[in-house]
Order: C-alpha cells, then structure tokens, then sequence
C-alpha cells in the first residue's frame, strides 16, 4: 500500500520492506536476468528507448527501468515544460519554490513514465567559468544542499526515483572524462560532499558517479567514495549508485567489488562504458564478484523501485528519446504540460530575477519614468535590442549547442527540450501593444542597435553569456564547455555602453550560466540592470511581470561577482600534455569565502539583491535548545509596496576553527505587506556549529565563540550576536 510520510514522500513501506521484496525478487533471477538489471541496455540499441534504460523481467513483474534527463525538464520528449535551471532556483533563495519545481518536474517525468530523474546536479561552482554549474545551484555547499534536499523531496513525492550527481569534484569540463581532483579530506566533506550527504538525508534513491578521478582514482572504481565502507554508506544511503554515461574505466570486477551497482549506458561510447556487459558475467562464474555482492546490486536497484511504490500503477514509458521529433510507434505523445507549471514556471523566472541596480527618477505625481518598475503609457518610444532578446533556433540539436537568441538554458545533458518559449521581445511587446511605438534591433550589430535606441524613452538592452557540457568535438561559439573567459558573448558589453550612450534610460537584462564582467553597471544612462540567469521557457512573462512591477523582485544572487578571475582564486585547467592533476589548493575557500578572507570586494556580493521596496532588520534574539540553537529577529517592510525579503544568516566560527570569516547557515523567504513586521525563526543544528575532524571522522563543534550574522546579503549585515 502507498503511503505518505511526515515528510511527503510517497512510499511504499520502509527501506526494510523494499529490501526484503527486492532481495527475494533478485533470488528469483537467472544470472542473465540480474545482468540485465545491472547494466544498461546500451546507447546503440534500436531497442533504447530513454538515455539510459534496463533489461526488463516480464515473469518477475519487472520492466525496463527508464533513466531520463535532466535537471531542469525532461529532454529528448516532446510535450514537456521547459524549468528554470538548478542555478536560477538557487536565486530565489526560496525553500517552498525549490520544492514545488521539484514535484512539478516529478509530476512530467512520472506522466512520461520515466523511472529515475537524472538530478539533482550538485556539482560545486568552482569556478564560475565550469560548464555545467548553471545545473546545480553556485558555490556555496550550504544552498547547494538545500537546492538539493528540496528537490529530492519534491521529486519523489509523487512517486519519481531521483539521482544525485556527479560524485565527487566534478567541476570542470575540459579534461573532465580523466581528470584527477585532489583534496584534502575535510574539503570534500565540507564544500563538495555536503550537498550530497543532505540528498542523503532526503531519501535521494541513487547517486552518479562522476568521469573524473577522485584523489587518483576513478570515481566509480573508488570505494572509499561508494564501497561498503565509504562516505555513502558511512552517511546512511540506502540506494544504488549508477556511473555516468561511459564513466567505467577499469574491470568489471574491480568496479563491482568498489561498489559501483550499475553502468550505464551499457556499451562502450568512446570515453569508456561497457565493461559489465560479459565482463561483470564472467567474473561471478570465475568467483572475482561473489554471488552475494551480484545479489546485493540488483536487490540495491529494485529496492528503490519497491520505496517509491512503482511496482504498482505507475505509468507505463510512453516515448522514444532515440526520436525526439515525436515520431515513430513509440512515442504516444503524451501532454505532461499543465496550466500550473506554466504558472509555477513564471514565477520562478520573477523570483530569481536579480534587480543589481536602480537609479529610478519619478515626476511630480510620483510616477516612475526612469529605472524600474516601468508604468506601462508613460514611455511612448520603447527600444528592444539585442539578439538575446529573441526567440532561439529551438530545432538546435539533441544537446542545445548553439547560442542565437535568448538564453534559457545550457548545452548538454542538462538541457531540457527547447519546444516551447516564449521570448522576452515578444513579452514585451504583448504587453506594451499600442501604449507606445516599438523600434527593435535583434541582433548584436552595434550600428543597427543605436539607431533603434537613440533618444527613446526607455531601451531594453538583452545579453547573454553560455555554457554547457563537454560534448564530443562540441564548440559552441569557440567555447568548450567550460566559458573561455567571464565576458559577454557577442560583444555584449559593448553592446550596452553604444546604447547607454544614446538612450539615458537604459534598462540591461543579463541572460547568464553565472558570473559575467559588469565594467559598464556604473554608466549614468544605465538606470536599471536585472540578472535572470537561465531562466527556461517563460523567460519572457516573468521578466514582464518584474519590469512592470506586478512581481517585485527578491532573486538574490547565488554567487559574487566580481571584476576580476582572480578574485575567485581558482582556475579552469584547459590546456595539458594528458589528463591533468588538479589541486584544489584554495580548500574552503570558494566565491564569496575566498573573498573575505583576501579583502576582495566585489561588484556585487554573494546574496545581494535589490527590491522596488525597502525592509527594516531589529530584535535579534539566540536561544539554545536541545539540537543547537534557535535565532529570532524582526523585518519590517519599510517602503511603499508589498514585497519578500530573503534574510540570509552566516556564521563566523572562532578562529580556532580554521574556517572562513564567514559561512552561509540559514535563509527565509518573508512576505510582507507595507509597514507589516514579521519574526523570522531560523535554526542552528548542532552540525552547523561543527567542522568536519579528520582523525574522528565526524563533525566536531570546536570550543570559542561563534558570531551570528544576519542581513541581506554577505556584505549588508543588519544584526549581530554571539553563541
């Protein structure tokens, strides 16, 4: 019987029940039978039907278990929604809209009949040039984890296996399928496992692991990663761990005895794969594998599929991601759309909209006509520029890899299906209809863009900056992957100071994967600038709704940025004489971290974000409890409209600890009338006071004095108190 838990996860029985049902079907299988469950039917089978998929076993009751991208919707399908991306949701440092994105992305990949999300991403933002950050949610492991927590949790509410990835360290792309990351044993627990160990702490039901070597060994050959004894097991995982598409690079039996549970896609795709297709077999008749440990991998992976309740009702697979298209028998076509993830999906793209800078002017009556939020009649000439204001060649590929209008989403994997979008210059100019004139220039062409732009009333400047995974031979717009540099493509910045020049009421809309250079945010005629990152397919309405002031924004950033790669101090290794060894030297220090504790100011700091209103911080209270202890304060919304503010609270360890000045532990969304106070209620674990001893291994609260901080963003800090 299905059942719903405390905390919302359908499920069906406990861990124990599952177990005792997966072990007596995995007693039942023929040897060829488990090996189909083990290993992935193969990315060259015509009988494929998702980007990764199992041997079904009809006498069991048991079907072709379906992997499917990604984690901002599902790709290679038709019929599906487009999610803002891992790092946009990270923005609106909001629990209840990282959770609801999280069902609603379970709700479409239950209806498609697919098996197991392949997501959360939680791979650390490194550096802000890596590729693929934009699928997680930035540098900092404490927001990453809860992006993560939420997600998981959403997901598997309605019945969905989810997947956590990449273990370990995988932050960069160039080099990725060999590369070694080496760390020390307190950074991975830290800063890249700890987003891990709270999916953990979800229920996450499998975790991936990476191309990359972990301290010299392959992440899915390293059982002090995923063996019996490794840091999953040690954090309580109950699930199966699967490896990347052709991330096996040793012996059958050496992966299976280090713990790896299942390679996908089964077959050899250039970069490796398809060691347990024969191999894996020949090593239990030969006794390398003990029948036990083959046992203990299908029972891993049937477990999860008797948890979440699948072995009972659940949608039958019902599309063909070898024909994405839609053609062909097997896809059916099925409409996973809804009125409310379209809803959901706007608002998310209004809540991680960052509002940077506003310089607004009003007149005599109080009306806004410079700067935000625009009133609709008051510009009668309105300049829309930019290619990144218009809609994308949405037939661009299985992996996305192109960058020729406005930037929703990365390249790669992690991409969803470009079906559907509505663009931010048709947006605008529904809404605006005959209010005004409209004078478009939707390419880059500076010549073109300050002929539209000169003297209007209002400009709206669109650019963007993109990456995406490392494909085979994929170079989109010279970069591979990873970004070359932390520029605008396009000539963006140019781009805006040529209008700037000739508008002095320009609005800048930054369509990004994360940090770009800001050098021209000073300019005088630059009244207002908005980061929406990679917003997915209502980019377009939610950006309306923030410009116009029907949502005021409370995105908040998810990483600094800053006017320099250096400030970041890390690095993308791009050119090597063979895999590289990677030290990551900086330990603890990411983003923000390393920052403070070179005396580096940023642009614009990790958590900041402006608002059309204006709130009051006051009573700070700390109270200890039995798990840690309970901090109180009071915000007040002191301006002249409705809005939510996202009081953010970081700790200073004493200076014993050897931690950075400051680490983010805490964030709420507050929603607040005009003049309205609420009290704010964050708690502290014990854990959160704690850092990782190496000689115990365990989180241990190190004796002196802690300080609270609480603000708006890592660099407004509003109230004080010690622990």
């Amino acid at each position: 019987m299905i059942v719903w838990n405390a905390d919302k996860f359908l499920v069906s029985g406990t861990w124990d029940e599952s177990y005792a049902l997966a072990n007596a079907a995995a007693a039942q299988m023929t040897l060829d039978e488990k090996m189909g469950i083990v290993a992935g039917t193969g990315q060259l089978n015509p009988a494929r039907r998702c980007v990764g998929d199992t041997i079904a076993v009809p006498r069991l009751g048991i079907p072709s278990i379906c992997f499917q991208d990604g984690p901002a919707g599902i790709r290679l399908s038709k019929n599906v929604t487009g999610f803002p991306t891992g790092i946009n949701v990270a923005s609106t440092f909001s629990r209840r809209l990282m959770r609801a994105r999280g069902v609603a992305i379970g709700e479409e990949f239950r209806g498609k009949g697919v098996h197991v999300f392949l997501g959360p991403g939680l791979d650390i933002m490194r550096n802000p040039k890596a590729g693929r950050a934009w699928e997680s949610f930035g540098p900092d492991p404490y927001l990453n984890g809860e992006g993560g927590y939420e997600t998981v949790v959403g997901v598997q509410s309605v019945g969905v296996q989810t997947c956590s990835k990449h273990l370990l360290a995988n932050n960069q792309e160039h080099w990725r399928y060999g590369l070694t990351a080496n760390l020390d044993d307190r950074t991975m627990h830290e800063i890249y496992f700890y987003p891990f160990l709270r999916t953990i702490e979800a229920d996450v039901t499998s975790v991936m692991c990476g191309y990359n070597r972990f301290n010299g060994t392959s992440s899915c050959h390293n059982a002090g990663l995923i063996g019996p004894d490794g840091i999953l097991q040690k954090a309580g995982f109950k699930g199966f761990v699967v490896s990347d598409w052709g991330a096996t690079h040793d012996s059958a039996a050496d992966n299976a005895n280090a713990g790896l549970d299942m390679e996908q896609p089964g077959d050899y795709i250039l970069v490796g794969g398809g060691i347990y297709k024969g191999g894996l077999k020949n090593a239990v008749n030969k006794g390398a594998v003990s029948t036990d440990r083959l046992n203990q991998m299908v029972a891993r992976i049937l477990a999860p599929w008797y948890h979440l309740g699948q072995d009972s009702g659940y949608p039958p697979t019902n599309f063909d991601a070898q024909k994405p298209d839609g053609s062909g028998d097997r896809n059916l076509r099925v409409n996973v759309r809804s009125a409310a993830h379209t809803a959901l999906v706007r608002e998310i793209v209004s809540a991680s909209a960052v509002l940077l800078k506003n310089n607004k002017t009003t007149n005599a009556q109080g009306t806004v006509i410079r700067g935000l939020p625009a009133v609709k009649g008051v510009a009668k000439t309105v300049a829309i520029v930019g290619q990144d204001a218009k809609l994308p060649n949405l037939n661009c590929g299985d992996l996305n890899e192109c960058n020729d209008g406005t930037m929703s989403v990365g390249w790669g994997s992690g991409s969803n299906s470009l079906e559907f979008i509505v663009p931010p210059v048709d947006a605008l100019t529904s809404f605006i209809g005959d209010s005004a004139t409209i004078s478009t220039s939707l390419s880059n062409d500076i010549n073109s863009a300050v002929n539209a732009a000169r003297g209007k009333d209002v400009a709206y400047v669109f650019v963007n900056a993109m990456s995406g995974e490392l494909g085979f031979y994929t170079f989109v717009v010279g970069n591979q992957g990873d970004r070359n540099d932390l520029n605008l493509w396009w000539k963006g910045g140019s781009l805006v100071e040529s209008v700037a020049a000739v508008c002095n009421n320009t609005i800048v809309v930054v369509h990004s994967v994360g940090p770009v250079y800001f050098s021209w945010s000073n300019h005088p005629n630059i009244t207002a600038i908005i980061y929406a990152g990679a917003p997915g397919e209502q980019t377009g309405p939610g950006l309306v709704d923030v410009l116009y002031g029907a949502y005021n924004p409370s995105g908040r950033l998810p990483f600094s940025i800053a006017d320099t790669e250096s400030a970041y101090g890390t690095t993308i290794v791009y050119n090597s004489l063979g895999f590289p060894e990677i030290d990551y030297t900086e330990k603890l220090l990411l983003d923000y971290r390393y920052m403070e504790a070179n005396n580096i100011t940023p642009r614009y700091e990790f958590g900041f974000g402006l608002s059309y209103t204006t709130f009051g911080y006051s009573s700070l209270s700390i109270s200890s409890t039995s798990s840690g202890y309970t901090v109180s304060f009071s915000v007040t919304n002191t301006g002249s409209v409705a809005g939510t503010e996202k009081p953010q609270l970081y700790l200073g360890y004493p200076p014993s600890a050897g931690e950075p000045p400051k680490v983010l532990r805490g964030f709420e969304e507050v929603d607040l009338a005009t003049g309205q106070t609420k009290t704010v209620t964050i708690s502290l674990t014990t854990r959160d006071l704690s850092v990782w001893d190496t000689p115990s291994q365990s989180y241990v609260r190190p004796s002196g004095t802690f300080t609270v901080f609480v603000g708006a963003s890592i660099l407004d800090i509003r109230l004080t108190g010690t622990i």
